[in-house]
């Protein structure tokens, strides 16, 4: 389900799905591969590995990392855009989408 940050009273989320992101504290690149409007995992989680106590009341993003088998989780203040253009490389990848631009991944379709 989409939700409406402005009705909400939540921030826009800055990144989308298929976007590439940098991360501004672990210095890795990735795809937002989903996006949560406001912190959905749990308060164990968050005590133990947001060690900077990004706020909850903003975006998360789901990643890819790059060269990496694995996703994290991340405050959208830990992000930025990633302009370099190069795929990224992670077994999901093929999984999650169909295509890259050299800008952005295209999503595939998903059938119920």
């Amino acid at each position: 389900m989409r939700w409406a940050a402005d009705e909400l009273g939540m921030k826009d989320a800055t990144f989308s799905v298929g976007q590439l992101v940098w991360h501004r504290l672990f210095h890795y690149r990735g795809v937002v591969f989903d996006v949560d409007p406001v912190f959905l995992g749990s308060e164990e989680w968050y005590e133990q590995m947001a060690r900077s106590r990004p706020p909850k009341d903003e975006p998360w993003y789901h990643v890819l990392v790059h060269n990496a088998v694995h996703q994290t989780y991340v405050a959208e203040r830990n992000l930025d855009q990633d302009d370099s253009g190069e795929r990224i490389q992670n077994p999901a990848i093929e999984a999650l989408f169909s295509g890259f631009d050299g800008v952005r991944y295209t999503s595939r379709a998903r059938s119920n």
